[in-house]
C-alpha cells in the first residue's frame, strides 16, 4: 500500500511524525510553557463589588508574595485601598455590630464579638428561644440550629464540670477542659456557618442525630472527631467556604489537614485550586508547602503538573519556562495549541510516518530468503535423520 505513495507525501508524513514524536517526548516542557500565572486583580475587584473586603484582602495578599503581582502598580494600589477600608473605624464598627447581632462576621472583630456571646450558654439559650418563638408563630424552625444549640448546652455543662474537676484535682483534668473548649468552639463555628449558608447538608443531619444522642447520654463523644476537624477549619480565615464544600466526614478530614498545613492562605489557595489543591496538599510533606503555593499561582493545571512530575522537575522547568514564556507570548500560545492535539493522533502520525519509510521491499526479500534458507535447512536435517 505504501509503495504507491509519492515521495512528497512521504516527506510530509515524515515531518508530521517527527513533530508528533517531539511533542510526546517534550510534553512536560510544553506543559510548563503552556502555564499562565493567575492574575488576581479581576477576581479581587469582583469581590469588592460585592463588599467582600475581608475575602478580597486575603485573596490578594496571597498573590502579593510573588514578584509578578507585588511589583504591579495596580496591585499595590488596590491592596492599599483594601487595607485602608478594613482599618477604618466605620468599617470596624459595622463588623462589630454584625458579630453582636447576628453572631457571624467575616472579620476578626465581628467573629470575636460573636464568640463572646456564643461561648457561654447565653448564646445557645438565645438561639433556642428564637427558634421557640418561630415555632409559636407557626414559622419554620431550623432544626439544625436547635440541634447545635442543644449540643452547645451539653458542651457548656461538660466544660463547667471539667473546670470544677480541674480545680478539685489541682490541674489534673486540664486536658479535659481543653477538649471541651475545642468542642464548644466547633459548635459556635457551625452555628455561624449555618447562618451564613456555608454548612453542608450532610453535616447538619449529623448534628441533628448527635443532639438526640447527647440528650440521653449527656456526652458528645460520638462527634468529637468531626468537631475537631470543624474547629481546625473554623480557626482558618475563610475556612467556612472550604467547610461548605466538604462532601462527607472523610472529605472534611482532608480539608482540615489542608487548612492546618496552609493556615490563613488556605482560602485563597482553595479559591484558585479547588479540590485539586486539597488533593495535592495531602502530600505536602513530600512536595513542600512553598512548591505547592508556587504551583497554585499557575492554577489547577500547575498543581496537576506538580503532582505529575514532582518537585525537582517542576521548580527547575518553571524557573526556566517563566523566563521564556509569559501570557500572550508566541511560545506560550504555541505550547497550548500543541498540547490540544489528542495523544492518540500523535501516536498515529508517528506510526504512519515510520511505516511509510520502512523498506518494505528489502524486508520482503529478506523474509523470502530466510524462508528458503530455513526450509532448505530443515530438509537437509530431515534427510540426515532418515539416513
Amino acid at each position: 500500500m505504501f509503495r504507491m505513495i509519492t515521495l512528497p507525501f512521504k516527506l510530509v508524513f515524515l515531518v508530521l511524525a517527527i513533530i508528533s514524536f517531539s511533542i510526546l517526548w517534550y510534553q512536560t516542557k510544553l506543559s510548563i510553557l503552556a502555564l499562565s500565572r493567575i492574575d488576581p486583580l479581576p477576581e479581587t475587584r469582583d469581590m469588592l463589588e460585592d463588599n467582600k473586603y475581608a475575602e478580597a484582602g486575603d485573596y490578594l495578599m496571597f498573590f502579593m508574595s510573588y514578584e509578578y503581582v507585588n511589583e504591579n502598580p495596580e496591585a499595590q494600589k488596590l491592596h492599599k485601598e483594601i487595607s485602608s477600608k478594613r482599618s477604618s473605624w466605620s468599617y470596624q464598627l459595622d463588623k462589630l455590630g454584625e458579630g453582636l447581632i447576628s453572631g457571624t462576621s467575616d472579620e476578626t472583630i465581628g467573629q470575636a464579638a460573636g464568640v463572646a456571646t456564643d461561648f457561654f450558654v447565653v448564646g445557645d439559650i438565645r438561639d433556642l428561644a428564637k427558634q421557640g418563638v418561630n415555632l409559636a408563630k407557626g414559622e419554620e424552625v431550623d432544626q439544625v440550629l436547635v440541634a447545635l444549640a442543644t449540643l452547645g448546652v451539653v458542651a457548656t455543662a461538660a466544660q463547667v464540670a471539667s473546670v470544677a474537676g480541674t480545680a478539685a484535682t489541682g490541674g489534673a483534668a486540664a486536658p479535659a477542659v481543653a477538649g471541651t473548649t475545642v468542642t464548644k468552639s466547633a459548635l459556635i463555628a457551625l452555628k455561624a456557618a449555618r447562618k451564613l449558608g456555608k454548612m453542608p447538608p450532610w453535616l447538619g443531619e449529623a448534628m441533628i442525630k448527635a443532639a438526640k444522642t447527647a440528650k440521653q447520654s449527656k456526652s458528645l463523644a460520638s462527634v468529637t472527631g468531626l468537631l475537631a476537624d470543624v474547629n481546625t477549619l473554623a480557626k482558618t480565615r475563610g475556612g467556612f467556604k472550604i467547610l461548605g464544600q466538604a462532601k462527607n466526614a472523610t472529605d472534611l478530614r482532608r480539608m482540615a489537614k489542608f487548612a492546618d498545613t496552609f493556615g490563613s492562605e488556605s482560602a485563597a489557595m482553595y479559591r484558585v485550586g479547588g479540590d485539586v489543591v486539597v488533593d495535592v496538599a495531602q502530600r505536602a510533606n513530600k512536595l513542600g508547602k512553598e512548591t505547592i503555593k508556587l504551583a497554585t499561582t499557575f492554577g489547577q493545571n500547575g498543581l496537576k503538573l506538580l503532582d505529575k512530575v514532582g518537585v525537582l522537575k517542576f521548580t527547575k522547568r518553571v524557573s526556566r519556562g517563566s523566563k521564556m514564556a509569559y501570557k500572550g507570548d508566541i511560545f506560550h500560545l504555541l505550547a497550548i495549541l500543541l498540547l490540544m492535539l489528542p495523544t492518540w493522533m500523535l501516536y498515529l502520525f508517528v506510526a504512519i510516518g515510520a511505516a511509510m519509510w520502512i523498506p518494505w521491499r528489502m524486508l520482503a526479500a529478506l523474509s523470502r530468503w530466510l524462508y528458503r534458507y530455513f526450509n532448505k535447512t530443515s530438509k537437509v536435517a530431515g534427510s540426515v535423520k532418515t539416513t
